[in-house]
């Protein structure tokens, strides 16, 4: 009850948005001869749903209530003639603008989904494009996964201060306190296994030249800092099957058709 009180108050003081009469010619209610719309209404009571309220009969007895009073106070006041007064129409017409506005986004959008829908659907996607990007995709990501520990350091000279530590037989967890990194810093360093395209590439580059319980031996520069990189472990890099991946991939390949066609939209509309 306390969420529909709250919606009451807000449809009598005006603060709900008010749908259009483009949206239905259907009535709720006729209070004086004066229709309002269902679409009206179902502003309200979707306002309610989002604040919590059940779809009761309740709520939409009280939301009848509430219009009803509403379309009074609106008569009234029109009597009174505060629809004719100049800063009370302004305000109003300003009000009605913006509504406008959002009826035409909202009518935006239904026509470019649909006309979205359509364009993929007239522009289908075969297997063989989606096995080479599949395939891509696996040669981009490699046949080998690291399990890798990183220093990350501000200077070139603090990260080679550390290989030089390092290799006087300093551990490389307890050196990892020092990193400016804090999702390693405190694992010793560990960032865990990835696929070489999880990593920065200056990372990923670096782990392909190490062996097995190596690091490097000059700092690894990086947008973020200098690394020092330790190559923990390796194991061959599981990949879903392209039966798995299908439908990621046709989302992704309709995505890139469709981005293709807006640029191509694009390059060739006059904007000013």
């Amino acid at each position: 009850m306390h969420n529909i009180f709250r919606v009451a108050t807000a449809v009598l003081l005006g603060s709900v948005a008010v749908a259009t009469s483009m949206a239905s010619d259907r009535p709720f209610v006729t209070v004086n001869g004066a229709a309002v719309s269902q679409a009206d209404a179902d502003v309200y009571i979707a306002r309610a749903q989002s604040e919590g309220a059940a779809d009761t009969q309740e709520l939409r007895s009280h939301v009848r209530e509430e219009v009803i009073r509403r379309e009074l106070m609106f008569q009234k006041a029109q009597q009174a003639g505060f629809d004719r007064k100049p800063d009370v129409a302004a305000q109003a017409e300003e009000a009605r603008q913006k509504i406008i506005a959002q009826a035409d986004a909202a009518r935006q959008v239904v026509i470019i989904r649909a006309y979205v829908q359509d364009f993929i659907k007239t522009h289908p996607i075969g297997d063989s494009a989606l096995k080479s990007l599949y395939d891509a995709m696996r040669v981009k990501g490699g046949d080998t996964e690291y399990s890798a520990s990183v220093i990350l350091v501000k200077t070139e000279d603090e990260a080679a201060s550390i290989i030089a530590r390092l290799n006087k037989g300093a551990s490389f967890a307890s050196l990892a306190k020092e990193s400016i990194d804090p999702n390693s810093k405190y694992n010793g360093g560990s960032v865990g296994w990835s696929a070489p395209s999880k990593f920065v590439k200056p990372v990923a580059d670096a782990l392909a030249g190490l062996k097995k319980r190596q690091y490097t031996q000059t700092p690894v520069k990086s947008g973020y800092g200098y690394y020092v990189v330790e190559l923990d472990d390796t194991r061959p890099l599981k990949v879903p099957s392209f039966e798995d991946m299908k439908p990621m991939l046709l989302q992704q390949a309709q995505s890139q058709m469709i981005d293709g066609m807006i640029a191509g939209l694009r390059a060739n509309a006059k904007v000013e």
